[in-house]
Order: structure tokens, then C-alpha cells, then sequence
């Protein structure tokens, strides 16, 4: 793997942490990743809260830590 090659995973937010930190926990192997928000999610004022699903993207050398790329909108089923 090169650096520029990034894991993307799905995931449920559990739970809020303090300065913009999420606890999610990875659809397909049940990990618990704490992950941050992108700077395209933190420019555009997008609230993330617990229970919203979301689109993640992880580096292969650290697999605990993360960042949140996108929410899914849980009405329409699309990537917002």
C-alpha cells in the first residue's frame, strides 16, 4: 500500500465526544474508531450527532483513529 491509499468504511456514530471527536463503530468489523470531522463537513456547519450513519476513511497504519468524509441522510438513503 502506498500512503495515499485510505481505508473507506461505513459506520454508526455512538457517541459525542468533546472537541469535535466521534466514537463509530465500523458496519463491517465491528471496531470502535474514534474519528474526527473532515474540514469539508466542519466548513459547511454539517451536524453529525449519535445514531447518524456515516461514511469514514482511515489510514492503514494507525486502525483506531479516523476521520468522518460524509453523513447519510437516513430519510433519502443518499450521501449528503
Amino acid at each position: 500500500m502506498s500512503k495515499q491509499q485510505n481505508i473507506d468504511l461505513f459506520g454508526v456514530v455512538t457517541q459525542e465526544l468533546g472537541n469535535s471527536m466521534f466514537r463509530v463503530i465500523a458496519d463491517d468489523t465491528g471496531l470502535e474508531i474514534i474519528c474526527t470531522i473532515s474540514g469539508k463537513i466542519r466548513k459547511n456547519f454539517i451536524r453529525i450527532m449519535a445514531g447518524d450513519r456515516v461514511k469514514l476513511e482511515m489510514s492503514p497504519y494507525d486502525l483506531t483513529r479516523g476521520r468522518i468524509v460524509t453523513r447519510i441522510d437516513p430519510i433519502r438513503k443518499v450521501v449528503v
